[in-house]
């Protein structure tokens, strides 16, 4: 049995897998959260065992990343280097940061040093190179700007 914050780890790659998978084949956020939670979510496929995820958690990302999709397309582009918009950046580093910037603005129930952490973890599960860096910049940016005085603060 995964404990809350596995879960939430869980849901996170999964939304970023669904919102890849669903901006690759054009299904919508129904089809798409309905066939990762029937098919992959706390599954074995191919001899991976695919964690529990915390499903409430799961659809939110996903549904929330579509419905405020200007808006996170907006603050990630702001974010990023110029003359790198969000459309050039490659499909699954996109749902990273859209996921992302989605939980830092829509999501004040999660710390935002354990989001951008998070999604740090989800681009090191795809990428070996300078991406994470990469998402760690950018979700760091749009943190600061959403919330700042939260982000200033030390930790103890």
């Amino acid at each position: 049995m995964a404990r809350g914050s596995e879960k939430r780890s869980a849901a996170r790659l999964s939304a970023v897998q669904a919102l890849y998978e669903m901006e690759l084949s054009g299904k919508g956020v129904v089809d798409a959260v309905a066939e990762f939670e029937a098919h992959w979510m706390g599954r074995s496929v191919d001899g991976v065992e695919l964690r529990e995820a915390e499903e409430p958690f799961f659809r939110d990302l996903v549904a929330g990343v579509v419905q405020e999709q200007r808006l996170v397309d907006q603050k990630v582009d702001a974010a990023l280097a110029k003359g790198w918009p969000l459309r050039r950046v490659e499909a699954v580093l996109r749902a990273i940061l859209r996921a992302g910037a989605y939980e830092l603005l829509r999501r004040p129930d999660v710390p935002a040093r354990v989001v951008i952490s998070e999604y740090v973890d989800v681009a090191h599960a795809f990428y070996d190179g300078d991406e994470p860096g990469m998402v760690n910049a950018v979700l760091d940016s749009i943190g600061r700007e959403a919330r700042g005085d939260e982000l200033s603060k030390r930790v103890s």
